[in-house]
């Protein structure tokens, strides 16, 4: 590997980032190159020291060069490198995960199936649900409720759950979903109380169930607070209420947990805990392993599991990849390193911490609405805070904001006029004031050029 910035940009060149303009990438100095990391820092090629505050890109909870993580995995391809869970295979580490992320998830949902990434287990979800309903004798019952706003991943079905923002020019299976209002109270409630706008998002749910016909609905899929949508958090009381109006039409809900478990919020998982609801199915990935392994989980009910292990039927669906040897002992390490150092318990204190120091933010013109919770947070801009009129796309101010944060030691992630940060789960509340601070003198440096 080359070692020289200009030696790894030219190699760069033959890399297609993710969700990047690769257009403006060629620009000079548009890449950060990163070299290494440890702890809640990580390095660039200038040997500038960053605190990692998207947590790699929000799945590195328990933070970066973890020994006994490293350790795990090196043992686990030193022992048994790859081999697949296809057909009638198995290995102790698939096993084991499997076994421990149903402990973890709430009641019902026992059974799990491993792919690599938050776009699979969605994918996958969906793929299940619709055999679940030929099973069932009913194949035309396959469409599903998303939001706008949501994000579910890039892959054709995912990208299609996903808000349509985010598949401009793109084709995706559009004909399998519809959206629904965006729950972003702030935006979206225009002059109504906070429990009229939940009464009029129910009755949108409502109303598409008896339009589209609750016949031909699979499921609907929802993360607890959306996340690359722009951090949204629905009114108190959302979820449940969403989840009844489901279970009276016998749509399946999915709650898309690919951020929110494993800690973000507190608990391991946040569906039934922090929101009061059991889904049939939780999606997940990201904090599975903290990133240190591409694994992805979709956590089934019984009653799913039932219908789709029964007799005279085939299972056809997995991946080569499905509970790798290496990324089920990543995920096993993890889980325990998380319960050993209770990092979902201090996330309640420190996550708390670090959500009224971002509020407190809200003393800055520029900063219109703060949201989130715990280690899951957006800030978004305003030219006009009073008429939350925003700025121009042309202004980029998220991306103005991120660059002065990171001049000054603190990676954040711009989207249009919103920063998004998810750091890491083991910050102190000394890193939290040092990041504040960061924010606070980039938000007054980009306010007053503009």
């Amino acid at each position: 590997m080359a070692k020289d910035i200009h030696d790894i940009l030219q190699q760069d060149d033959h890399l297609i980032q993710s969700f990047a303009d690769l257009h403006g990438l060629k620009a000079q100095g548009a890449r950060t190159v990163i070299t290494r990391a440890k702890g809640a820092y990580v390095y660039d090629s200038a040997g500038s020291e960053l605190i990692d505050g998207i947590g790699g890109l929000w799945c590195v909870n328990i933070g970066h060069g973890h020994p006994e993580m490293i350790s795990a995995i090196t043992e686990q391809l030193q022992r048994l490198d790859y081999y697949s869970t296809f057909y009638n295979f198995t290995h102790p580490a698939a096993a084991a995960l499997a076994e421990k992320v149903a402990a973890l998830a709430p009641s019902h949902l026992n059974t799990v199936h491993f792919g690599n990434s938050g776009s699979v287990a969605n994918d996958s979800a969906i793929r299940m649900l619709h055999h679940y309903n030929i099973r069932k004798g009913r194949p035309n019952k396959k469409l599903v409720l998303s939001r706008h706003g949501a994000y579910h991943g890039s892959t054709h079905l995912a990208m299609a759950m996903t808000t349509p923002a985010y598949s401009e020019g793109w084709h995706c299976a559009r004909d399998l979903v519809h959206h629904l209002r965006s729950p972003h109270f702030w935006r979206e409630g225009d002059g109504a109380s906070e429990a009229e706008f939940l009464d009029a998002l129910m009755e949108d749910l409502r109303g598409s169930i008896e339009r589209i016909g609750a016949e031909n609905i699979c499921a609907f899929i929802a993360e607890p607070i959306q996340g690359a949508g722009g951090v949204v958090t629905a009114p108190e009381g959302y979820h449940k209420r969403a989840w009844e109006i489901c279970q009276a039409n016998d749509i399946k809900y999915i709650a898309d947990e690919v951020v929110t478990a494993f800690g973000r919020l507190g608990h391991f998982f946040a569906s039934q805990d922090v929101f009061g609801m059991v889904p049939d199915i939780i999606t997940t990935a990201k904090g599975l392993t903290s990133g240190y392994q591409p694994l992805s989980a979709t956590i089934v009910s019984d009653e799913i599991h039932d219908v789709i292990s029964g007799p005279d039927g085939m299972f056809l669906h997995g991946m080569t990849y499905s509970g790798h040897p290496a990324a089920a002992a990543a995920g096993l390490a993890n889980i325990a390193i998380m319960e050993r150092e209770q990092i979902p318990q201090r996330v309640r204190k420190t996550g708390a911490y670090f959500e009224a120091k971002l509020r407190s933010l809200t003393d800055i013109e520029m900063v219109g609405e703060i949201r989130g919770s715990h280690f899951m947070m957006g800030i978004e801009f305003t030219r006009d805070r009073t008429t939350k009129e925003s700025f121009g796309d042309e202004v980029q101010v998220g991306l103005k904001v991120a660059q002065a944060c990171q001049k000054r030691g603190l990676i954040a992630r711009p989207l249009g006029n919103v920063l998004i940060l998810s750091p890491t789960l083991i910050m102190d509340e000394a890193m939290i004031d040092q990041i504040e601070m960061i924010l606070r003198d980039a938000i007054q440096e980009v306010a007053a050029g503009l």
